[in-house]
């Protein structure tokens, strides 16, 4: 039986990024796009085009920025016909990166967590009839630094696992993940 938890083709569990080619190279929406579909399977540059909706050559362009970036990499090669096919995938299940390594380039923690509300409209008029599962919540607690770094290392695994999770359905669900400190006001002393 095959093993659903992983893509059909060897790979890191995690990759720290390091280098600003890395994260401006990971951080376009078409290739992040091409990074979640290499997630299930090894793709052609045609596969691949056909998921996306776009050109070959505009995800060939895409394709070589990761492999160049050392995030994607060709994996194997069929022929078929008189060409060689070549099957790309990731370099690693999750791509470890420091919030200063983003905004270094010009990301924001914003744009991430603004995908992903537009990512929520859309399902709604998608799925306008469907009961499917989903939370959304946000809450904050005035906690020490200390717990909130447990906070985090839980957020994280449970991640690893929503990621490593055994591919079916018909259906991509998202999981969004933040832990952040705010500016909100708190009442001081009171009964402890």
């Amino acid at each position: 039986m095959a093993d659903h938890t992983a893509p059909d083709y060897p790979l890191d569990k995690v990759l720290a990024l390091d280098s600003p080619d890395q994260f401006r190279a990971l951080f376009e929406d078409t290739r992040l796009d091409i990074i979640e579909l290499l997630s299930e399977r090894a793709a052609t540059t045609s596969q691949l085009a056909d998921a996306l909706g776009r050109p070959k050559g505009t995800i060939g362009h895409h394709l070589g920025v990761l492999a160049d970036a050392g995030l994607v990499r060709v994996v194997r090669t069929k022929k078929v016909r008189a060409l060689e096919a070549k099957y790309y995938g990731r370099t690693a299940r999750t791509f470890d990166f420091s919030r200063a390594g983003m905004t270094e380039v010009g990301v924001n923690p914003e744009s991430i967590l603004s995908g992903a509300a537009r990512e929520v409209a859309a399902a709604k008029d998608h799925f306008p009839d469907q009961e499917l599962p989903g939370l959304m919540s946000v809450r904050h607690a005035r906690i020490p630094a200390e717990r909130a770094a447990e906070f985090a290392h839980r957020l994280s695994e449970l991640l690893h696992e929503f990621v490593a999770a055994p591919r079916g359905g018909d259906i991509v669900y998202g999981l969004a993940v933040a832990l952040y400190p705010t500016n909100r006001p708190h009442l001081e002393g009171g009964e402890k």
